[in-house]
């Protein structure tokens, strides 16, 4: 089964762990060079962020992408010409629940029956998009890709606050499961502490 196998991919990975600011930090790296860091709550164990990067074929060290959390935004000199975003611009981040997926679009001004969230099976994709046609939005959930799990319109709900668009897809059990057994795996390795010199690897 495709979950198992995400887990096997996992469990073989060398892993790094370090507790710093109330966060568990999972470095993970995997046989064919790529490499996940992954940041937990200790107090809730809620995954805080989720970024993922590999080597160009140059060798190179590839950026981080960044799958859970807020984006990484480089901070620009502050007197410098650089030509920066509109921060009035819609911000889309995932930030996920103990039971859901959850996406976040910042800064979209709209009432909440402007909005259309549909599925593209076919596409394995999310599609938001607006009657107005102010915004535009497709994304896949890597999860369920990675589990190689079917898409569920009957998990998909949306709600609008606060010029917010929060898109919610219920996790499926074989998700929730996985979660909980790579926490126990997580939860195994000895973290360092900050100011600790090496970090445990395994």
């Amino acid at each position: 089964m495709a979950v198992q196998n995400w887990i096997d991919v996992l469990k073989s990975s060398q892993k790094t762990a370090l507790i710093q600011d109330g966060k568990r930090k999972i470095h993970y790296l995997f046989t064919d060079g790529k490499e996940m860091a992954e940041e937990y709550d200790l107090k809730t164990d809620e995954l805080i962020s989720r970024k993922w990067r590999q080597k160009s074929t140059l060798g190179v060290q590839g950026v981080w992408q960044v799958e859970v959390g807020e984006p990484v935004n480089v901070p620009a000199a502050l007197n410098s010409d650089v030509i920066k975003e509109n921060c009035s611009n819609p911000v889309f981040l995932r930030k996920d629940t103990k039971t859901s997926f959850q996406w976040r679009i910042r800064n979209l001004p709209y009432a909440k029956d402007v909005f259309s969230v549909s599925m593209e099976p076919s596409e394995r994709c999310i599609i938001i998009k607006t009657t107005n046609k102010k915004y535009y939005k497709k994304f896949s959930v890597p999860d369920l890709d990675r589990s190689q799990l079917p898409l569920d319109g009957s998990a998909l709900s949306y709600t609008h606050a606060n010029n917010t668009l929060i898109v919610s897809y219920q996790k499926p059990k074989e998700i929730l499961a996985l979660e909980q057994e790579l926490l126990k795996e997580v939860k195994k390795l000895k973290g360092t502490g900050e100011g600790d010199v090496d970090c445990t690897t395994q």
